[in-house]
């Protein structure tokens, strides 16, 4: 079904026909815009923004280019276009059509999933709200208001699930999804990663390179569920989440590039003379990239988990890409997990391959990860210098599974309390770091400019040049 922007709910799921349904989202709209002009993009509600909206949900030309006041930015429903054919293609319920309704007996497991995802998208705007005072480039800004205003519509998407189908319950999370706040000691949001605070940008773009990798890999998994108007939605945010992390990588591609120019001018490496010279040096690169990854790494949960197994073998969550799998059933396998081995080292735990699905998904997201570092590593080289940045281990610094609290050096081995805490220190930003990151925050406002921290984009958005007032002051 096309996208009707004749509604004053944008939507192509015939959201005219249920009258009820449709009474409630625009009871619900309101709040949200008020939401947004509250704790969206601070000082920039009437700046006139180059911005792609969604348009249909075919992947060839889904979007269409133009300038907008953020406010009066299209927010809509979209889902991927449904095959009457679909069946399940996992677990104990795989070859039988998939659920247009919500089974009763999943019906909690489903909304927990739908509101803890829904809960991120309003988070990172919040966390986000107040580094557009500070954008190194017009290009940057665009790209700082792109990913708000379509993570607040990964928000309305969420929403629609919980009004159409979880009755009062959904209406009542629904409302829920705007009270909690990032940060906010009262009503945080869910999970710890965004409560944390993005005040300047290279901890943003480290957030676009990690935190929404870690939910592409979340979104891949729900676009496998049974319950097909979740997956037809996360199909389609697919298509949107690419770019937030191309603004990520891209970004932090753009940081290293400039580190490197100033290294090859200065002909050193040594931090502080490439600090005097206003770039960022790669050690302190290095422990932002230790802080963000060890961050993202709960967000996949336990090691070895329970709930992992039943949203398989029920059909709620595969896993990311599951027609790549040979086996669906994941029955008579098992997956081999690190553990503590209550000694002082590692051990090597066996279990169903079931409960180790988080595991599997963390460690495809490691490896995705890790092949950017490499091509990082690689202008490293191809400049001239010996430096390299690594991953940490994804045993540092965890608060959730089986090494939760655990003492782990950068490699993942064991040590003791004391050296890990001192370790700390080196390992992760500094007090220091923070205060040099933020004092080179400063706005850069005329087109075609580029703060001296970071390289200029090697191209512009849409064709357009790199130069282009990508926004305009209101």
């Amino acid at each position: 079904m096309a996208i009707d922007y004749q509604e004053r709910i944008p939507n192509n799921v015939d959201l005219g026909s249920d009258r009820s349904l449709q009474r409630a989202l625009e009871h619900w709209q309101p709040r949200f815009l008020q939401w947004w002009r509250d704790l969206g993009p601070t000082d920039f509600q009437g700046a006139d923004v180059y911005l792609r909206t969604a348009v249909s949900v075919d992947r060839q030309g889904w979007a269409s280019f133009g300038t907008v006041k953020m406010p009066d930015y299209r927010w809509g429903i979209f889902l991927a276009e449904r095959d009457p054919d679909r069946v399940i293609g996992f677990g104990d319920e795989m070859g039988k059509p998939a659920w247009r309704q919500v089974p009763g007996d999943l019906r909690s497991t489903l909304r927990r999933l739908i509101v803890t995802q829904g809960d991120t998208e309003p988070a990172s705007v919040e966390q986000q709200r107040l580094l557009g005072r500070t954008a190194p480039s017009l290009y940057d800004l665009r790209g700082l208001f792109q990913v708000n205003v379509e993570e607040g519509r990964h928000l309305w998407a969420m929403v629609y699930l919980l009004h159409a189908y979880f009755g009062r319950d959904g209406r009542e999370e629904a409302e829920e999804l705007l009270h909690r706040h990032s940060g906010d000691e009262d009503k945080p949001r869910i999970l710890g990663t965004f409560n944390e605070p993005i005040s300047e940008w290279l901890s943003f773009f480290m957030f676009t390179f990690f935190t929404d990798r870690d939910g592409k890999y979340q979104l891949m998994s729900l676009a496998e569920s049974a319950f097909d108007p979740l997956a037809r939605t996360c199909q389609f945010m697919l298509t949107e989440e690419a770019h937030h992390m191309f603004i990520g990588h891209t970004g932090l591609a753009r940081v290293i590039k400039r580190t490197l120019e100033v290294m090859t001018e200065l002909r050193t490496d040594e931090p502080d003379a490439v600090r005097a010279a206003g770039a960022i040096d790669l050690p302190t690169i290095q422990r932002f990239i230790n802080y963000w990854f060890s961050s993202a790494l709960d967000l996949f949960g336990s090691e070895a988990s329970s709930n992992a197994a039943l949203y398989f073998a029920s059909g709620v969550k595969g896993r990311p890409d599951e027609a790549q799998f040979e086996d669906h059933l994941a029955l008579n396998k098992t997956y081999r997990l690190e553990v503590p081995d209550g000694r002082g080292g590692v051990g090597v735990q066996e279990i169903p391959l079931r409960n180790g699905m988080n595991e599997a998904t963390r460690s495809a997201y490691a490896a995705e990860c890790d092949m950017f570092l490499q091509r990082w590593n690689a202008m490293i080289e191809g400049a001239g210098f010996a430096f390299r940045l690594r991953l940490p281990s994804r045993r540092f610094r965890r608060a959730i599974g089986v090494w939760a609290g655990a003492t782990v050096d950068l490699a993942g081995a064991p040590i003791g309390p004391e050296a890990y805490h001192a370790g700390l220190a080196a390992w992760l930003p500094s007090d220091a770091d923070r205060a040099f990151v933020h004092s080179l925050m400063k706005p850069v406002t005329e087109p075609g400019q580029v703060a001296g921290w970071i390289a200029p984009p090697d191209r512009g958005i849409n064709g357009l040049p790199t130069d282009y007032e990508y926004v305009r002051m209101a």
